[in-house]
């Protein structure tokens, strides 16, 4: 049992503390070891209330004697760091006031303070990465974390307990961040862009479009801002300013195309609205989708092995093979208002000339107010209409009074049947999952040409289709024969693969490319909204990124 006396002389040496009325109280008024250890971190809060997990923290100080376990400068920035990113993210106002109260003790040189309130902020840290795969996509992709979040499990709070006891807490948390090279170099840009935060960033308010050869009503603003962005140079920026060009050139043209093709722009150097839109985004507004997207790394796959990821904002598909990324093709993805979904899923087979059972939604809402406008168009498209899906008998269209007939109410179901004009081309992906969502090919190949790919009804639209089946089915052991056989007749044929592929599909709106080119992509489906934030509140040194 520890006497005030005691607990006195287990405080830290280099801080001078008196325990005040509640320590002569022990005195009077015995305690348990543990209920001292709670009140000793009672007393080291800045403030009353300061901290989550009390009873832990009296158990983590009473385990080493009540002596500070923050020695390392290391793991203090790594810890704060990875707070602050939180914080940027706008996705907690717990991490945000933990960022703050960090930086201030941090400032203060309250070092019993600190730590205690470190090792806190740490168990709640410990406390989210372990809730990430059940709630993460609720926290990035819909509400912020507006619950408390639970206790670290106790394996854990031993395993910081120990990596305390071996001064190797740098180590403990830095492997909380997400096993990613993206992360750090994400973290590098945003500590690039608090570094312009007190710069001047001019707006382009010229309106309308702006072509090569166009006058400039302010061509300092735009010259400025390219500059900022990185893509017009220091010396062509000056050179442009001294001579002042008050045309849009060709080389402000060539940096707007660069400009462009970071934001998954069309890559045409006219500036419209959307590249206008890019141009004027505050640094502020992009570094917190950085953070946010730094957190969304949490949910995604880190393996490469063998895998088919999709980017839904970028509309992009990535086929990697022994850690090789083997294909890459442009995707056409969901519209707003029947969103692709973050799935995951194991592509199983490859479905030669496909018929397309289509979804009950669609039918309702796209293809029966066609029929009923046009009595041809199923059979122009090659529909047939089915009683049902289980062993459903043909119904001639000629027999369904289709003025009569209430899409919400229509009781059978439509088949399209395999060919050139069939929904999904020429290849389907099996990819067994509870939303019915696959890849496939398709017929309306100029979607491809355009930069926002959002248009289809939540099925994945491959643009190098055949490239992916021969690929796939290679893999497999299939024949080229056997191939361009199954190819080239009109049924149906389903290839099995030997190994199923995992597919995921991922939302990232910004990211750090392999040149070192920070991505942004326009949020097609909002989930980028969040409350604004002063990302200056929460800077951190680039150490250790």
């Amino acid at each position: 049992m520890f006497s005030a006396r005691t607990l006195i002389k287990t405080l830290f040496v280099c801080v001078a503390m008196p325990l005040a009325a509640n320590a002569l109280e022990t005195v009077e008024s015995p305690k348990t070891a543990s209920q001292e250890a709670v009140l000793w971190v009672q007393q080291a809060e800045s403030e009353p209330g300061l901290v989550t997990y009390s009873q832990d923290l009296a158990n983590i100080y009473e385990y080493f004697s009540f002596a500070p376990i923050w020695h390392d400068y290391r793991a203090k920035d790594e810890l704060e760091t990875q707070i602050n990113i939180i914080s940027l993210a706008g996705i907690s106002q717990d991490f945000e006031w933990r960022a703050v109260i960090l930086r201030e003790l941090r400032a203060s040189a309250d070092w019993r303070a600190y730590d205690v309130f470190a090792t806190d902020s740490l168990l709640s840290l410990i406390s989210y990465t372990e809730s990430v795969l059940e709630f993460g996509k609720s926290w990035y992709f819909g509400t912020d974390i507006d619950t408390a979040l639970p206790r670290p499990t106790q394996t854990q709070i031993n395993k910081l307990t120990v990596s305390a006891g071996r001064n190797d807490l740098y180590d403990y948390v830095f492997n909380l961040r997400p096993d990613t090279q993206q992360y750090r170099e994400m973290a590098k840009a945003i500590v690039a862009l608090q570094d312009q935060e007190s710069t001047y960033w001019p707006k382009v308010l010229q309106t309308g479009l702006i072509r090569h050869g166009d006058k400039l009503k302010n061509a300092d603003n735009l010259i400025t801002n390219l500059e900022r962005q990185g893509v017009l140079s220091t010396y062509d920026a000056q050179r442009l300013k001294i001579e002042r060009v008050g045309f849009y050139n060709a080389v402000l043209v060539e940096a707007v195309k660069r400009f462009q093709a970071q934001h998954g722009l069309k890559r045409d150097g006219v500036i419209g609205n959307k590249t206008r839109r890019w141009l004027n985004m505050s640094v502020n507004t992009r570094i917190q989708l950085l953070a946010l997207n730094m957190e969304r790394l949490r949910l995604w796959p880190t393996e490469r092995e063998k895998i088919i990821l999709v980017n839904i904002p970028n509309y992009e598909m990535e086929l990697w093979m022994d850690s090789q990324l083997i294909l890459d093709s442009k995707v056409v993805v969901g519209r707003p208002s029947r969103r692709t979904p973050l799935f995951e899923s194991r592509l199983d087979s490859v479905v030669f000339n496909p018929s397309w059972n289509v979804p009950v939604k669609i039918m309702r809402e796209d293809i029966l107010p066609k029929v009923q406008q046009d009595n041809e168009y199923l059979d122009k498209h090659s529909y047939t209409v089915l009683s049902s899906w289980v062993n459903g008998s043909v119904i001639s269209s000629e027999e369904i009074d289709w003025e009569a007939v209430s899409p919400n109410s229509f009781p059978y179901r439509l088949q399209q049947s395999p060919g050139n004009f069939n929904a999904l081309g020429r290849y389907k992906f099996n990819t067994p999952n509870g939303n019915a969502i696959y890849l496939h090919d398709t017929p309306a190949k100029g979607l491809f040409n355009k930069s926002r790919r959002a248009y289809s009804s939540g099925c994945i639209r491959v643009q190098k289709a055949e490239v992916l089946a021969q690929i796939l089915l290679k893999r497999s052991g299939l024949k080229f024969g056997d191939y361009e056989y199954y190819r080239r007749i009109p049924e149906t044929k389903w290839v099995s693969l030997r190994k199923k592929i995992p597919v995921h599909t991922i939302y990232q709106t910004a990211w750090v490319n392999d040149e070192g080119e920070v991505q942004f992509r326009e949020d097609v489906y909002h989930y980028d909204t969040r409350p604004k934030r002063n990302s200056s509140s929460f800077s951190f040194t680039a150490q250790n990124q």
